[in-house]
């Protein structure tokens, strides 16, 4: 049965209480050979149409690639495709899970933006061909969802973190929820600026995690300090202007974030994790950084 929550009095359950989940061990990217930035669906990209160096931005991405396999994970590479410059962000068109059998299972995005709309099927098409069963929104009653940008999991944990308010719809949590039977709880984004999840929020263990709290309501907030004992708040600066919140730690010890997060990464270094600054600049052009940039898997 769906269980959606929006509220924390409406948690009845500790982290503890939530089945485990495996860590991920696989990592996709996509090959950035035509990202550019040819229009603008989100703030951060206005005044960057054509402003990326090409060869950079492929420089930045094998640095990132190299990082995820110094830190022990298996990375996968689809090619990107001419006309689809966002194909990159790979975190956005599915979101995949494994269940306590080990059976490996996704939901393929509905993508907010018709420019988008036409990555999803060579996602699609890995899924198949790396055994994942594949599950659809109805896109007749769900407007939008945006895989991983906005559905993020708990570390080691059966349960869904899900932005809501700009690039994905409340309604497709419930059905997420029902079909996968882990509960939801869904955090509306109210910072246009913070258009998806993952630029507000990132999940660093079991216990902490990361955020910018202006991209959040009040209620959101307390049901992120009801959840976790150590929260991390990022600046307007770091968060907004160079994605601190973007960061990823797939393992729960290593964080892979955007260089110059000066105050973040001291917070990260005292609380025990161990930090690797990317330079990720031509991606922050588009809107996206280091957890856009990747999907992890099983």
């Amino acid at each position: 049965m769906a269980q959606v929550i929006t509220t924390a009095d409406q948690i009845d359950f500790t982290v503890d209480d939530r089945p485990s989940m495996p860590l991920p061990t696989e990592v996709l990217m996509v090959r950035p050979l035509h990202f550019s930035v040819d229009y603008v669906i989100n703030p951060h990209m206005a005044d960057q149409v054509g402003k990326v160096d090409k060869i950079e931005a492929n420089n930045e991405w094998e640095l990132v690639r190299s990082l995820f396999d110094q830190i022990g994970m298996n990375v996968h590479v689809i090619e990107d495709q001419e006309g689809l410059p966002d194909m990159v962000f790979c975190a956005n068109q599915s979101l995949p899970y494994i269940n306590s059998d080990g059976q490996k299972h996704v939901f393929m995005s509905i993508m907010h933006a018709n420019e988008r709309k036409d990555e999803v099927p060579y996602f699609e098409q890995w899924y198949r061909q790396h055994g994942y069963e594949l599950h659809y929104l109805d896109e007749e009653n769900i407007n939008d969802f945006e895989g991983c940008g906005d559905a993020i999991w708990h570390t080691g944990k059966q349960l869904l973190w899900g932005g809501y308010g700009y690039r994905s719809s409340m309604e497709a949590y419930e059905t997420i929820s029902d079909t996968f039977d882990v509960p939801v709880l869904a955090l509306e984004l109210v910072d246009e600026s913070f258009y998806h999840l993952d630029t507000c929020f990132c999940v660093l263990d079991e216990n902490t995690a990361l955020i910018y709290p202006e991209a959040f309501t009040n209620e959101g907030l307390a049901m992120i300090n009801k959840m976790f004992e150590k929260v991390i708040h990022a600046s307007k600066y770091e968060a907004e202007e160079l994605f601190a919140c973007n960061a990823s730690c797939p393992d729960g010890r290593n964080v892979i974030i955007q260089q110059g997060c000066t105050d973040v990464n001291k917070n990260l270094r005292d609380a025990g994790f161990s930090v690797h600054e990317v330079s990720t600049y031509e991606f922050l052009k588009s809107g996206g950084s280091v957890f856009c940039m990747k999907m992890l898997l099983w």
